[in-house]
């Protein structure tokens, strides 16, 4: 029945139109689409019936082509930084690789694409900017000697298994920002907890940051979220607010005590090569003496021996030159005045007052006495020095 027909508005008492007249009406509107001529509402169209009807099989044309568009909607494409998961009436069925691939369409299957190259990143202690925008609840952290801390990180992280990343966790972000931040705030405040606050404030950030990485893995691998720790940074780290001056005056404290003892340590650094220079050249000069006195007492004895070998074979004339040399030896040191008489023999003086007075450098040892006759003095008969010695000798017998 024509939608002008007279009766069609008459019939909505009558139940709903006949599945014959909704296929005319349908095959109607799509000739039109279709540029074709719509056949007569009167019912002349020469052959009392549709015009898809006329071609061979087209009464399945129409839905031919849906069909091919409802399974042409299942193809899709994977990016090779990803990961495709197909879901069978929400049931994991597949993981497919990167590149054109095709599944059943909706309703009867779907599909998720999981980033497994991308770098996500999860702010503890703040969003955004560590210094504008704090969370409080996550950032303050106890140390082992019972001090607070504000600490703010960032962690890096991959989406390494998607199908652990959709099936095994239940996150409320994307990407799963929120597991990681739990994983992240529950294994920095147990590390944190297990060091001092000087430690954590100053050199054991890294050490601090790498525990703390390793702690994230372990309990991330344990709940199978498929995702795997990259690297985590520390922003900031410091005391609260309400004790920052007294901490910084206690760094200062500090880095004063590390610079004296730094110039302490260059002091010495350059004090002891010189103090082992001397030592070593002190050593060297008491070696030098010793092997000196050494070699003296050696010669000293080896001519004692000599001696005594001609002391054996002549004792007078050893006994005459020992004293010789002897006198030699000891005139030779001392201050002494020469007087030249004319027709008389020389005589040797010394002065006692001489004997305790060293003359200078410039001063000859050897002075002469003025030109004039010296006042009664008498001149005594020289003496060699054998009669002296034959004297001595003598009175020793």
């Amino acid at each position: 029945m024509a939608q002008n027909d007279p009766q069609w508005g008459k019939r909505n008492n009558q139940g709903p139109p006949d599945l014959d007249e909704l296929f005319r009406r349908f095959n109607r509107k799509f000739s039109e689409l279709l540029g074709r001529r719509p056949a007569n509402s009167s019912g002349n169209n020469n052959g009392g019936g549709s015009p898809i009807r006329s071609i061979p099989g087209g009464a399945w044309l129409v839905p031919g082509i849906l069909a091919a568009i409802w399974l042409a909607s299942g193809f899709y494409i994977v990016d090779a930084s990803s990961k495709g998961i197909v879901l069978r009436f929400g049931k994991y069925q597949e993981t497919t690789d990167p590149g054109p691939r095709w599944h059943l369409p909706w309703p009867i299957e779907t599909k998720e694409v999981v980033n497994v190259s991308a770098v996500h990143t999860a702010e503890i202690g703040y969003r955004g900017e560590a210094k504008s925008s704090k969370i409080i609840e996550e950032s303050l952290m106890l140390t082992d000697d019972l001090n607070i801390i504000d600490i703010q990180f960032a962690v890096q992280y991959l989406l390494v298994d998607p199908k652990a990343v959709l099936f095994e966790n239940r996150a409320y972000e994307a990407d799963s920002k929120d597991l990681v931040r739990q994983a992240a705030e529950t294994a920095t405040r147990q590390v944190v907890g297990k060091h001092k606050m000087d430690y954590v404030l100053n050199e054991g950030r890294t050490e601090i940051a790498e525990q703390s990485a390793k702690l994230m893995q372990t309990i991330l691998d344990r709940y199978k979220s498929g995702i795997k720790i990259s690297r985590v940074n520390m922003q900031n780290a410091q005391p609260p607010e309400q004790v920052q001056q007294a901490f910084d005056d206690a760094n200062k404290a500090n880095q004063d005590k590390e610079r004296q003892i730094n110039e302490g340590q260059a002091y010495a650094n350059d004090i002891l090569p010189k103090a082992e220079g001397t030592a070593a050249r002190l050593k060297a000069e008491a070696n030098g003496y010793q092997q000196r006195v050494i070699a003296a007492a050696e010669g000293d004895a080896s001519r004692f021996k000599q001696i005594l070998t001609e002391y054996q074979k002549a004792p007078g004339v050893t006994r005459e030159r020992l004293y010789l040399d002897m006198m030699q030896q000891v005139l030779s040191n001392t201050s002494k005045v020469l007087v030249d008489q004319k027709g008389t023999g020389n005589l040797l003086y010394l002065p006692l007052d001489k004997l305790m007075h060293t003359p200078d450098a410039n001063s000859p040892s050897l002075i002469e006495a003025p030109q004039r006759q010296p006042e009664a003095v008498p001149t005594p008969e020289p003496t060699r020095p054998r009669d002296v010695f034959r004297s001595r000798e003598r009175d020793g017998r």
